[in-house]
């Protein structure tokens, strides 16, 4: 038990979040916005060959995140296959450097983003000769 089985990604501008998350991660979406009340995109993050954990984009509720404050919630991090393409992917499609590509010695290539939200995220590449 207490497995995480979903997860809600709070947006400013939804069609500017779904454009990030479906370019830079290959996301879809489906409009659940009648069941939740207000705008509210599920977001399907795997596939039958490789699983993900899915979630959804909702309407931010409060105000945004201030630039330079710490991080005020749950951070998520997504594995890639390629971290230098898919680090080019978000800073094309408007997102930041929060945390700069680093080693994990023996283990992995990770860093910190920001989306087009203000939300903090990672990337993660597994690579045992990270050092």
């Amino acid at each position: 038990m207490g497995r995480l089985i979903h997860f809600e990604i709070h947006v400013s501008e939804m069609e500017r979040a779904k454009s990030f998350y479906g370019e830079v991660f290959g996301w879809t979406f489906q409009d659940w916005s009648d069941y939740a009340g207000m705008p509210y995109f599920g977001a399907v993050t795997g596939s039958e060959e490789e699983p993900g954990i899915n979630g959804a984009l909702m309407q931010r509720q409060g105000a945004e995140p201030e630039e330079n404050q710490p991080a005020n919630g749950y951070i998520s991090t997504m594995i890639v296959a390629d971290y230098d393409a898919t680090e080019s992917k978000i800073l094309a499609n408007g997102g930041k450097v929060a945390k700069a590509k680093h080693a994990l010695p023996g283990m992995a290539w990770q860093g910190y983003y920001k989306d087009t939200e203000g939300n903090i995220f990672g990337i993660h590449q597994t690579d045992e000769n990270a050092k």
